[in-house]
């Protein structure tokens, strides 16, 4: 199993350290660097950043938000970091969701699969170099009865295929991401209910497509922070779960939400969200149960971190990605040298 690191977002409050991070990361012999983007910082421009400062470490968004730009110039993005980089970058998609798709982005978040088919299809065949036609029910290349021409990609990316990346949470995009995608990004993630919630679609997807999981990156994002105190350490992280659990979309469209209820959470989970919702955000948080936040996160000693690591190699992944936790960049980069060190512990290096 392999190991990558999540800087987040840009503007968090930890950027003066975020690079430092990355170089050690670098320095330790992880094998990517994903920057993520939601409504502050792009992901594209901090991964152009942390490219030019680094040696070996790959870099990926985690992820390009799929309403924010035209496909064409998500190839265009991903061609010129592939070269630049000298062929160490990693196309994550998604579709965010309807408060920032519709609010920030003003696109309709309707029928998210077939769009994200028809974005990932035109990606590829422009990141492919060929001379671009498209006809879909979302987009159409080139318009009809109008100047335009069938274009190809002049930047010449240094591989001749950049990995191909999908965050998805619900069974359907799961499936989908197994079918047309090289890896999926797994967010709350529990090795205890990985084959139920993200293993099965992803496989049934890959058998759509006359494929197996060999070669699939099964990638989930879990913080890590180090400690011996895990009452103490998963208070840490309430906020964040409620924030996800509780907040993030609408009562009906909470992804999160669902899939704490497909882990088991059903009562805890609409709790959380009914006390959000309403402005609760500290009751959110308390009423967070500890056992979730362990099960979707990796607390404690080197040894405990350890044998996390071994449930989620066993369960099926494939690259762990960890937000290495902590206030000062020194803590940072001890939950970073906690991973590399549980990695050999686990076996698994």
């Amino acid at each position: 199993m392999r190991l990558g690191i999540n800087l987040g977002y840009w503007g968090a409050g930890m950027d003066g350290d975020n690079l430092a991070v990355a170089q050690e990361a670098d320095r330790l012999g992880y094998d990517v660097c994903w920057a993520a983007e939601a409504y502050g910082s792009d992901a594209p421009t901090v991964l152009s950043w942390v490219a030019a400062k680094t040696e070996r470490i790959d870099i990926g968004s985690a992820i390009m938000q799929i309403p924010a730009r035209q496909p064409a110039m998500t190839a265009m993005t991903a061609a010129t970091l592939d070269s630049l980089s000298g062929g160490r970058f990693r196309l994550g998609l998604g579709v965010s969701g309807p408060q920032v798709s519709e609010g920030w982005y003003g696109v309709k978040f309707d029928k998210p699969l077939a769009r994200t088919r028809e974005y990932v299809e035109i990606v590829r065949r422009a990141m492919s170099r060929e001379r671009l036609t498209y006809e879909g029910e979302h987009w159409t290349l080139p318009l009809p009865d109008g100047p335009g021409k069938p274009i190809k990609l002049t930047v010449h990316p240094e591989r001749e295929h950049i990995p191909l990346y999908i965050a998805a949470i619900g069974p359907k995009n799961l499936e989908q991401t197994g079918e047309i995608a090289d890896g999926a990004l797994l967010i709350f993630p529990s090795a205890e209910h990985l084959e139920e919630t993200a293993l099965r679609p992803l496989r049934a997807g890959r058998e759509k497509a006359g494929l197996t999981m060999e070669g699939f990156d099964v990638h989930p994002t879990l913080p890590l922070a180090l400690g011996d105190d895990i009452d103490a350490l998963a208070d840490i992280f309430r906020p964040y779960t409620a924030l996800y659990v509780g907040g993030m979309g609408s009562r009906k469209q909470n992804f999160y939400n669902q899939l704490a209820q497909r882990m088991g959470y059903e009562k805890q989970a609409a709790e959380i969200q009914d006390k959000y919702l309403a402005g609760d955000k500290a009751g959110a948080a308390a009423a967070v149960p500890r056992q979730l936040i362990d099960q979707t996160t990796l607390l404690g000693s080197v040894e405990r971190i350890a044998d996390r690591m071994k449930a989620y190699a066993e369960a099926g992944v494939t690259t762990l990605t960890i937000a290495p936790a902590g206030f000062t960049l020194d803590e940072r980069v001890a939950a970073l040298r906690a991973g590399t060190e549980a990695l050999e512990r686990a076996g698994l290096a």
